[in-house]
């Protein structure tokens, strides 16, 4: 392998974070208001990603039910010292910074240990029996990194927390990493804010508290004003390989079109970083990211690609399912119908800031064919299952068998902001297939009942369900769902889920 294609981690995976143990790369990224949080992904090489886990993984690690649209888990960071992983990352409005360990990160993690220093995107740095934590935050001493000392058992802070840089007078100072190479203290972080003209910019001094001497040719990583497919780069993380080499991982975004649009969420890149003669970082090339670049001269490892379709035979979810928030534990089940998922609709609909009877992952392609095969009698007037892509309880289209004044129809729905368009197609007895085939720039809804051809319901532009469009942080998500205006639904059988990419990274 001479050449890599970015990004190394499609779809909504933003906030990288590495580390290296032995021949062993860990990473993570953020998860917002999605459950489980922050997934541990495993590469031999850099190049190709095998989730292996998550480190928030129950009610206690991951509390969500006042968690609003991209609130939730922000940036992580993971470290490696002395035989323990540890993650740190903060969970806004259920406690703020905390961190998590594991000395198996494809198991269990510990609970929460909370961190009194507040701001976001904290970061952790081993050095000489010190423990020094960084954030981003707006503090005392004004808008900044702010960095203490702390107790890595407890989480108790032992000294003051301070500003030790602002930047270079970009947006959004934030997403701080500090590290200690050839004896000085290196901190780099993102500026311009997590869109358009992200950057990265790094700094550093003989102690870790500063004064930061400002490397020279800052910004060391930015792809704005430029005629590239990636844009936004940055929230950068280094890591040097076993052969001596330094890699980058950070967060960009691929609009498909113009005007720029994106709607997979920011996803994970991966860098070469060099090194001027004066000791300072370069990533990417000459500072840009590009969609192909050389590849680390590491043993290549790849990992055998996912199933195509989910047969829901398996005791637990694969690592790619997520919920919306902590899911209602009885909207839910593996076990009610052996061999399919089962959900039950609740009184919570997608329209409300809450957690749905809703199974999703990730859409990681801008071309992919997705389809399900549900069953599902209704037997009360507003009850309705089906697929979603989700957005935000603002954004999202829908494909879904309902029922209305007593009889069962096929919905196409599509909700953007205040609008909000209905198509409906009779439905017959029996089982659906859903289907959508997702493209650049639409989406496209059908339908197939027992043995009728399939039947296009219709379409929608994949920029309404832009960030740029509807906000926030994330990226679509495909999901089944179901509701019921009196909650206790009736039961919506998935028996399968198809997950297909028809083009490459």
């Amino acid at each position: 392998m001479t050449k890599y294609t970015n990004p190394v981690i499609p779809g909504f995976y933003p906030d990288p974070s590495i580390c290296r143990v032995n021949e062993d790369y860990y990473l993570v990224t953020s998860t917002f208001e999605y459950s489980p949080g922050v997934p541990v992904f495993h590469s031999k090489d850099l190049v190709h990603w095998q989730q292996i886990g998550h480190c928030l993984t129950s009610e206690t690690q991951l509390p969500l039910s006042k968690a609003s649209s991209s609130a939730g888990i922000y940036a992580p960071t993971i470290r490696y010292h002395e035989g323990w992983f540890y993650m740190t990352t903060t969970n806004i409005g259920a406690g703020g910074n905390l961190i998590v360990r594991t000395q198996d990160p494809a198991g269990s993690w510990s609970e929460p240990i909370l961190i009194a220093q507040g701001g976001i995107d904290p970061s952790l740095l081993f050095d000489d029996g010190r423990v020094y934590f960084q954030s981003a935050q707006n503090g005392n001493e004004g808008e900044g990194i702010y960095q203490c000392e702390i107790d890595i058992t407890t989480g108790k802070q032992l000294t003051d927390s301070r500003l030790i840089w602002r930047g270079t007078g970009g947006a959004a100072p934030e997403a701080p990493h500090l590290y200690k190479i050839n004896d000085l203290y290196y901190l780099m972080i993102a500026e311009g804010g997590t869109e358009y003209g992200h950057m990265e910019t790094i700094a550093r001094s003989t102690n870790p508290y500063g004064p930061f001497d400002v490397c020279p040719h800052n910004p060391i990583l930015s792809n704005r004003s430029m005629k590239s497919s990636i844009h936004a780069a940055g929230h950068a993380d280094l890591v040097q390989a076993q052969d001596g080499t330094w890699w980058a991982v950070c967060l960009g975004m691929r609009p498909p079109s113009y005007p720029m649009r994106h709607h997979l969420g920011r996803e994970t890149f991966l860098a070469p970083v060099t090194w001027t003669d004066e000791g300072w970082p370069i990533i990417g090339d000459n500072g840009n990211i590009k969609p192909v670049m050389d590849a680390p001269k590491l043993p290549q490892v790849q990992w055998e690609a996912p199933n195509v379709r989910d047969h829901f035979d398996e005791p637990t979810l694969g690592l790619e399912w997520m919920f919306l928030r902590n899911p209602a534990p009885e909207s839910w089940s593996l076990e009610e119908q052996p061999g399919q998922l089962v959900l039950r609709g609740t009184s919570v609909s997608l329209d409300d800031v809450s957690n749905p009877a809703f199974v999703g992952r990730r859409l990681t392609h801008f071309t992919s064919h997705i389809a399900t095969k549900l069953t599902f009698e209704p037997q009360k007037d507003g009850e309705e299952a089906g697929l979603t892509l989700y957005m935000n309880p603002k954004y999202h289209y829908d494909l879904a068998i309902k029922q209305v004044n007593g009889q069962k129809k096929i919905l196409l729905r599509r909700t953007v902001g205040s609008l909000r368009t209905e198509q409906w197609v009779v439905c017959e007895a029996g089982s659906v297939i859903l289907k959508i085939h997702t493209q650049p720039d639409q989406f496209l809804f059908s339908i197939q009942q027992n043995s009728s051809p399939e039947l296009e319901v219709g379409s929608g532009e994949t920029h309404l369900l832009s960030t740029e469009i509807a906000g926030g942080f994330t990226g679509v998500i495909a999901a089944m769902y179901a509701t019921s205006p009196s909650g206790n639904g009736t039961p919506a059988r998935f028996d399968w889920f198809d997950y297909e990419p028809l083009e490459e990274v």
